[in-house]
């Protein structure tokens, strides 16, 4: 782990993803040899990305955290903007790949992310109410 990226625990998480608005999550294992490849490409993002926090949940040491998010792959790289998810996809990716998922991360508009999710919401809660034919 290098001083541009922030080992992610039970203990911490909710902290430094509610604190930050722009987190990125990288799920890996020691064992994981695409894991093991994909470090350093995200330390390198990491580096160009100082304005970002990007941290790392070692799945072996903390069980917990990955099933909560349902990792079933590792690497698995999550990016979460203002509390919510709004990317998840296992692999390792090549540099390339990783700074275009970054930038287009940044350029979602956050408010239309929310509505969204609100409106996801209201529908889900709108289905399962009591008295429906859902």
């Amino acid at each position: 782990m290098s001083s541009s990226t922030v080992e992610l625990t039970k203990n911490n998480f909710d902290e430094v993803v509610s604190g930050n608005g722009f987190v990125l999550i990288d799920f890996w294992a020691e064992w994981c040899g695409p894991c093991r490849g994909f470090a350093p490409v995200f330390e390198r993002a990491a580096e160009r990305h100082q304005d970002l926090v990007f941290a790392k949940v070692d799945t072996e040491a903390q069980p917990e955290l990955a099933a909560t998010f349902e990792i079933r792959s590792i690497p698995t790289l999550m990016i979460v903007r203002d509390n919510i998810a709004v990317y998840a996809q296992p692999g390792a990716l090549p540099e390339a790949a990783l700074e275009d998922i970054i930038k287009q991360a940044r350029a979602l508009d956050m408010d239309e992310v929310r509505a969204s999710v609100e409106q996801a919401r209201a529908e889900a809660e709108g289905a399962a109410a009591p008295g429906t034919d859902g």
